[in-house]
């Protein structure tokens, strides 16, 4: 499981959802609890409290020396025994005296305001008051004198009752600690709900994935199960109608590439014949022109004529070359090679090594198995490609190069010192019929050498690469492993 995985945001989120449910409950519960038990306790004290306040007569104005001060403290300690839901501590002011039922005549726990709420109101007032830890309940009740069957006047005679709401504390406290230890458990239960319900949802996600990697290595029939009506199932659904889709387009797009290349292929074949007829016939024209047995105007047309009679072989060659290669029918007939010695020839089948232009730099007693042929046509289409498009010297490298996994390379570089390839056209240079005309002179030829280039290099097991050297121009490197690996000699 990842950790920032769809299933561990799906389980977060669920449990996130319950405990927030869980806390909001116990919350609710807890404040609901906890007011109940609460109030229970102050209602009981309060009305308790008032009801002996109102039973009890005091001779007023009130003195508290010698024997009517033991009275009075004796009489507020009897009424604080009758404290509910439990004793209470009663203290009472008249005016500066002050006496209670407890050691102190005065409680620090009656506050400034609970004694201006008892001088405004007649019928008492409470509050809940947490000193040093300890909460307490602290009623306020002024004694009256009633004059009327509605209307009574304060004697000026207060009567405080304060107690101690620890138990009730800890009651409280029992109910938090209650409330926390149930939520624990219940997020632990809601877990495998979590789990069955981030299972339903990733099951499909998961298939997805599996189809969508399958359709990646090309089985495009790949479909996924619908299940159910829900917006996975609908996900599904509308997966398998684009793969359906995808299908049927990819049918006609490789009908149709099919369709063009035995076209290609056709055409090539068919032109060959007639083009045989048609080279033999402008090397007797060429040989009359160069005879001056024809005029000048007609010389030149037959000239022209003829140079491009062998630009329209050399484009059918090339057709034919690439149809092998789509049709994966080209063959690497390798052997055994001196490859400085199968660079020179290629230089010297093509007069290359007496044009001042060309430039070879080869170490002797480099051996590799490679195809003559096809490596020729690689050396020839590279150098002839430099020599129209480049400028002078051209330049041909031969070295071998380790590589970091250990393995011996064979290096072939072209470079030359013309103006260099656009970086916007380079991904694109080894495409067929491609010709970067704003980088090169306008090309002649029919922008499938270097695509053919490409095509026996890789049959050879390697890399070919084309950039612009440090000093300007285009370099290309050719990388074939002497050991080719995966690619296979077929004889």
């Amino acid at each position: 499981m990842r950790a920032f995985g769809l299933r561990t945001r799906l389980l977060a989120a669920f449990l996130l959802v319950a405990a927030v449910s869980a806390g909001t409950t116990a919350t609710l519960t807890y404040r609901e609890a906890r007011s109940a038990l609460l109030k229970t306790a102050q209602d009981t004290a309060v009305a308790t409290f008032r009801e002996h306040v109102q039973q009890t007569g005091f001779a007023l104005p009130l003195r508290v020396e010698g024997e009517e001060r033991e009275w009075t403290e004796q009489f507020l300690r009897d009424l604080a025994r009758k404290g509910k839901p439990r004793p209470w501590v009663v203290f009472a002011e008249y005016g500066s005296i002050r006496v209670s039922s407890g050691q102190s005549p005065v409680s620090t726990v009656i506050t400034p305001e609970l004694r201006r709420a008892a001088l405004a109101n007649p019928y008492g007032h409470f509050e809940r008051v947490v000193k040093d830890g300890v909460p307490y309940l602290t009623i306020a009740m002024p004694t009256v004198f009633k004059t009327g069957p509605y209307s009574v006047l304060p004697s000026g005679l207060v009567l405080y009752a304060v107690m101690r709401m620890t138990d009730e504390q800890i009651n409280v406290d029992a109910l938090l600690t209650a409330a926390r230890d149930g939520a624990l458990p219940g997020l632990a239960v809601a877990l495998v709900p979590g789990l069955i319900a981030a299972r339903s949802v990733l099951r499909p996600v998961r298939e997805l994935s599996q189809a969508a990697r399958s359709m990646g290595s090309g089985r495009l029939d790949t479909r996924i199960p619908v299940r159910g009506n829900d917006e996975l199932a609908d996900m599904a659904r509308t997966f398998n109608e684009s793969a359906r889709q995808l299908e049927d387009s990819v049918h006609e797009l490789r009908e149709a590439e099919a369709r063009a290349r035995r076209f290609a292929s056709d055409v090539s074949h068919e032109l060959r014949t007639p083009l045989a007829g048609m080279l033999a016939v402008t090397e007797v024209l060429d040989e009359g022109a160069d005879a001056d047995h024809l005029d000048a105007d007609t010389a030149r047309a037959v000239r022209l004529v003829s140079a491009e009679t062998g630009k329209l072989a050399v484009l059918v060659e090339d057709l034919m070359e690439v149809s092998r290669f789509d049709a994966r029918a080209a063959e690497l007939n390798a052997d055994e090679v001196d490859v400085a010695e199968a660079i020179r020839k290629t230089l010297q089948n093509r007069h290359w090594h007496e044009d001042d232009r060309v430039r070879a730099e080869l170490p002797a007693g480099i051996r590799a198995r490679l195809d003559p042929r096809r490596f020729d046509v690689v050396i020839a289409n590279l150098v002839g490609n430099a020599l129209r498009h480049g400028g002078a010297p051209v330049t041909v490298r031969l070295r071998t190069e380790e590589r970091p996994s250990g393995a011996t390379v064979l290096i072939v570089e072209v470079a030359d010192r013309g103006p260099g390839i656009r970086p916007e056209a380079i991904p694109y240079i080894f495409d067929r019929f491609y010709k970067a005309d704003a980088a090169r002179t306008r090309s002649a030829g029919s922008g499938l050498g270097l695509a053919i280039t490409s095509e026996n290099v890789m049959l050879h097991g390697g890399t070919i690469r084309a950039g612009n050297g440090p000093e300007g121009g285009a370099v290309f490197t050719v990388a074939i492993p002497l050991r080719a690996e995966g690619a296979g000699d077929e004889e």
